[in-house]
């Protein structure tokens, strides 16, 4: 095990790295920041070439955690977990079971500072695993104590967000008149999809997934191969789909207007943030755009919420990135630095 208070170097308050005792898997959890309350973020099930490069996941995650749940307004910090699962490997039923009980111990050392979600290879069944060795696991089925799937929440939230960015964009935040390029259809990216065509969107929708075609199809939307629809001649972009989509090679070649969506890490680096404002595209940070699901979740099961105020909790994001905008404007910034600079205000808030 390697256990760290303060890490020096990225500023975490703690990380863990421990092999499983049933699995034999590194299991990585990194706690970025409890200054505001209880440390939360999504267990990850993924492969990597290393588990080294599971940590430094962890810890790039985890910290982008503390600025979503900073600028949502939440009273907690971001943590993450990561299981690094080397290439090739795969888990049957019993292999599974055990890896997300040596994860769920991890997180019971922590004594609290720390509650985990679904994310990317797990979802509400294995917050039931993990709860069977710590309290610490949200997002459940309803079934199961819990609030059920949370991608409906983040969808609305995305909804919420795309009012805003119109409005500041566009000088109307009727969804109606615009265009929308939907990159990818998982279960947020289809429940973005159907909400557009509920509004009367122009659409346009890809999926790595050809399968996907029909829910394109059913709601109206032209289907796309990815690479035309990330370049696709809309008013905004929908990145729903994994991250590192806006790269130096990438931005050159888009032809929206205005981009957001529930991908986490849409940006390969900071600096692109900067490249995106240079060729005149307003970007929406997706540590804001993609907050709904955990906002709801934790509302609910963590701070024992009404349904109701969860849910204008949610509807809150379009209050918030319309601050943002209204701010990189303002002051000529982006609104990755307006974001960045308003989260560190509140945790170092937090920290006194």
């Amino acid at each position: 095990m390697v256990a760290t208070h303060l890490d020096t170097e990225s500023m975490h308050e703690h990380v863990v790295v421990r092999r499983g005792v049933r699995s034999g898997l590194p299991i990585v959890v990194a706690v970025h920041s409890t200054a505001l309350g209880q440390a939360i973020g999504g267990c990850r099930l993924a492969h990597y070439p290393h588990w080294r490069d599971g940590l430094t996941d962890a810890l790039r995650l985890s910290a982008a955690m503390s600025d979503k749940c900073a600028l949502a307004g939440l009273p907690n910090g971001g943590g993450k977990t990561v299981v690094a699962l080397p290439p090739g490997r795969t888990l049957d039923a019993a292999a599974r079971r055990a890896v997300l009980h040596d994860a769920g111990d991890v997180i019971a050392g922590l004594e609290g500072t720390y509650a985990t979600g679904p994310d990317v290879g797990t979802g509400p069944d294995d917050m039931v695993t993990i709860a069977e060795r710590t309290p610490q696991a949200f997002c459940r089925p309803v079934q199961a104590g819990g609030s059920g799937d949370s991608s409906v929440h983040t969808a609305v939230g995305v909804l919420a967000a795309l009012h805003a960015l119109c409005a500041e964009r566009f000088g109307s935040a009727d969804l109606s008149a615009r265009s929308f390029a939907v990159l990818g259809l998982g279960r947020v990216g289809g429940h973005v999809l159907r909400m557009l065509a509920d509004v009367g969107a122009t659409l346009v929708a890809a999926d790595i997934d050809k399968g996907r075609r029909t829910l394109a199809v059913t709601v109206g939307a032209a289907w796309a191969s990815p690479q035309d629809c990330l370049t696709a001649d809309v008013d905004v972009l929908v990145p729903a789909a994994l991250g590192g989509l806006l790269t130096p090679h990438t931005v050159p070649t888009l032809r929206c207007a205005a981009i957001a969506g529930p991908a986490n890490n849409q940006l390969d680096a900071p600096a692109t943030a900067d490249l995106l404002h240079q060729h005149g595209i307003l970007w929406a940070p997706d540590i804001i755009v993609s907050a709904g699901g955990i906002i709801h979740a934790t509302a609910v099961e963590l701070h024992h919420e009404t349904s109701a105020q969860a849910a204008a909790r949610v509807r809150g994001i379009a209050d918030t990135l319309t601050d943002i905008l209204r701010t990189a404007r303002a002051t000529g910034s982006t609104p990755a630095a307006a974001a960045r600079s308003r989260a560190r205000q509140r945790i170092e808030h937090g920290r006194r």
